[in-house]
């Protein structure tokens, strides 16, 4: 496959492009470099090499293919290198015809350059915008062919131009963020989407404000701050336009699992299940569509087969593979909690007969989330029966009242002796 073909479209890779995805102004002028589908590509095949994905899953050949093609026609030796002793790689990998390593450093560095040579002799005769824009071009081929950390340099040196506009530099740090969530770093990338929302909360437009919630969201997902990234994503629903930052498949994806662990049950059927542009690319991913479905009708049975099925799509993915196991464990207490809601007691052999798993398998696993806190439940091994126990609420906040009151009083009284003296 030639590196400028669009990959074949899959339910593990999500589809690029959407009818409901409108392309915006700063998202046409972002550089297409570095690829977030390469490093998804990537991913999966570490995934397939550590055993975490079976190689039939996905075409594990053509991907590796893809890959190496994409790394030689980008022209990147370092990741090329990177790659090749991550996965066990060696140059017959490679398209017939590509350079060897060592001849891509060589066009590497002459190109490196070329694009100096640009950027001095814009700064002697020409204005300002020229400089900007050969700069911007030296960064641009660096995010492509060179390391993390020339990158990085070359787009701090756009940044420290004069007369830069806030809405260029929100543009640049974007692209540098995605440098730094390219090769992993993710630290360095929460401070760059940090100081790109730092500007864009005093000199950003709309469009640019709303794209950085979907790069901030991608941020909050690496550190598992799964309640907002909820929040942040089924704001930009109907206005994604971040193609350069991952498919619109995979943006619903993120958006459907993260807020089917927070939003209220009447909400979700208002925001995700009924969404349009949710249901337009229902047919990509379908195991994301039973399980949010079973859940809300109380399928239970169909709701576990589909814990199992989106099991592999976590894994396949970047941002969610780390907290895969995190995700299943709070879908089973969700899934659990809803089903035990309905009842003040019932037998564990009928609701183990709900969920289509032995009485045993489920003892356990109530067992370990009601010894955790999370199922406010007891179990009664010899009558066979698990009696909820939902919490007096009105006592709760009767308490909590009292004690933030008695809080108050210490306080005025510490108050009173400091004005008397």
């Amino acid at each position: 496959m030639d590196v400028d073909e669009e990959p074949p479209k899959t339910a593990a890779s999500g589809a690029a492009d959407n009818k409901n995805v409108i392309p915006s102004a700063s998202a046409d002028s972002q550089s297409k470099h570095p690829s977030m589908a390469l490093a998804q590509s990537i991913h999966r095949l570490t995934m397939i090499k550590e055993g975490k994905l079976a190689p039939d899953y996905l075409d594990a050949a053509s991907l590796k293919k893809s890959v190496a093609a994409e790394i030689s026609g980008d022209s990147n030796p370092s990741l090329y290198t990177h790659i090749s002793s991550l996965l066990g790689w060696d140059a017959s990998v490679l398209p017939a015809g590509s350079p060897s390593v060592e001849k891509m450093e060589e066009d590497n560095a002459a190109e490196k350059k070329k694009l100096e040579e640009a950027i001095a002799e814009a700064k002697e005769s020409a204005g300002d915008m020229e400089v900007l824009e050969a700069t911007s071009a030296a960064a641009r081929f660096a995010a492509k062919s060179l390391p993390k950390t020339e990158a990085r340099k070359a787009y701090a040196a756009v940044l420290a131009l004069p007369k830069i506009s806030s809405g260029r530099k929100i543009d640049t740090l974007v692209e540098e963020a995605r440098v730094c969530a390219f090769h992993g770093d993710g630290p360095a990338n929460a401070e760059v989407v940090g100081a790109a929302a730092l500007l864009a909360e005093d000199g950003g437009d709309w469009d640019r404000r709303n794209r950085l919630k979907v790069y901030n969201a991608l941020v909050k997902l690496q550190s598992r701050d799964i309640k907002t990234v909820a929040s942040l994503l089924i704001d930009c629903i109907a206005t994604f336009s971040c193609n350069e930052l991952c498919s619109y498949t995979d943006f619903i994806m993120y958006t459907v699992i993260s807020n089917i662990l927070h939003l209220p049950r009447t909400e979700l059927k208002e925001k995700i299940i009924d969404g349009p542009e949710v249901i337009s690319v229902m047919s990509e991913i379908p195991a994301v569509f039973d399980l949010v479905n079973s859940l809300y009708e109380c399928d239970y049975k169909k709701f576990l087969k589909a814990m199992v099925e989106i099991q592999p799509l976590l894994v396949a993915d970047r941002y969610l593979q780390p907290h895969a196991g995190y995700i299943l464990r709070e879908l089973h207490v969700l899934g659990y909690k809803q089903f035990l809601d309905s009842y003040k007691s019932v037998r564990l052999d009928s609701m183990a007969a709900s969920f289509g798993v032995g009485v045993n398998f489920l003892d356990l696993q109530l067992s370990r989330f009601i010894a955790a806190g999370r199922l406010t439940a007891k179990i009664d091994k010899f009558g066979g029966v698990v009696e909820t126990n939902r919490p007096d609420m009105k006592n709760s906040q009767y308490r909590d009242m009292i004690q933030k009151g008695d809080l108050l009083l210490n306080r005025i009284q510490k108050l009173t002796r400091v004005v008397d003296m």
